[in-house]
């Protein structure tokens, strides 16, 4: 039986769960690989490839690397073209495609959301911050709209009290053996649309995003949980709040008050609810227990931690 010959495009170690079960795929040929520019990574700077590139010169891969700055150029669209792909697979490249590639062959994005709840660039941290009890993986087929393409199948699991980090590697998987299956009966799917009326957006997460207040232990929770890898919760004063859990939801209490201080945790109050605090991580220096910090800070039960 012949092979689907796939261009792949993807950036992240989402992209690369994805692109590993293609490249050991009996019935799948990917012939080359796009990705973004290498990039300076941490303090030192270090120039580092995408996590895909990375995963196919580490296993020694004989396929070509593409890594153009601009998918608009012609000669971008002219040399996928010349590698004469059945299907052009993306998964969180981290650029837009064109009309010009859009062209070529059929577009399959994998998108980590049950579409079109949460379009755009961070669907995966809006479904844990909005405590969403599930989650998913839809493949669609791209069109120039932003994630707006009819719907191809779609893949859902339970998503409650899972952090960010988790549920990527989770939602990666689904995402592979989804993608597999989708190229695999295309021709059997009848491509559903989607219905506007129901869209919601997300927006590229900044740093200040992470700034919290004391005001309800549920939502500071699931924001935490949410931006747990980047940029994570911290307080005006720079404080980060490291390692958390809900203790309860409902007694109300001064913002930020010390309400319990035991061997391994402090528990403070919110205006609804209270948080069992484990650990934190002052401004500029390394993590903490939590008990650490606040006897250093000579704190103690009915003083506010800000």
């Amino acid at each position: 039986m012949q092979k689907l010959n796939i261009v792949f495009m993807g950036t992240p170690e989402y992209a690369t769960t994805i692109l590993k079960k293609l490249m050991y795929h009996d019935r799948i040929n990917v012939v080359a690989l796009f990705t973004q520019q290498d990039k300076p990574v941490g303090r030192k700077q270090i120039i580092t490839p995408p996590s895909t590139k990375n995963f196919l010169l580490k296993e020694k891969f004989d396929i070509p690397i593409y890594q153009p700055k601009n998918l608009k150029e012609k000669k971008t669209s002219d040399l996928i073209s010349s590698l004469k792909p059945d299907f052009i697979v993306v998964a969180a490249y981290g650029q837009v495609l064109p009309k010009s590639i859009l062209n070529i062959a059929p577009c399959i994005n994998l998108h980590a959301s049950i579409l079109p709840k949460y379009r755009g660039a961070s669907p995966i941290q809006d479904a844990i911050k909005n405590s969403d009890i599930f989650s998913g993986v839809t493949a669609m087929l791209m069109e120039e709209g932003l994630d707006t393409g009819d719907i191809l199948g779609i893949s859902y699991i339970n998503i409650e009290n899972m952090n960010a980090p988790t549920l990527f590697e989770k939602l990666s998987g689904l995402a592979s053996d989804l993608t597999v299956d989708v190229l695999l009966n295309f021709k059997r799917i009848k491509p559903l649309k989607q219905n506007n009326l129901l869209a919601s957006f997300c927006k590229k997460i900044k740093r200040e995003d992470g700034l919290v207040e004391f005001d309800d232990a549920k939502k500071l929770y699931a924001k935490y949980l949410a931006y747990f890898y980047w940029p994570q919760v911290f307080l005006e004063s720079g404080l980060k709040l490291k390692e958390i859990d809900i203790l309860e939801t409902e007694t109300t209490n001064n913002p930020g008050e010390i309400l319990e201080i035991t061997q391994e945790k402090i528990v403070v109050g919110c205006k609804k609810g209270s948080l069992n605090i484990y650990a934190l991580q002052p401004a500029s220096k390394k993590q903490m227990k939590a008990v650490d910090y606040i006897r250093g800070k000579r704190l103690a039960v009915g003083d506010t931690l800000f």
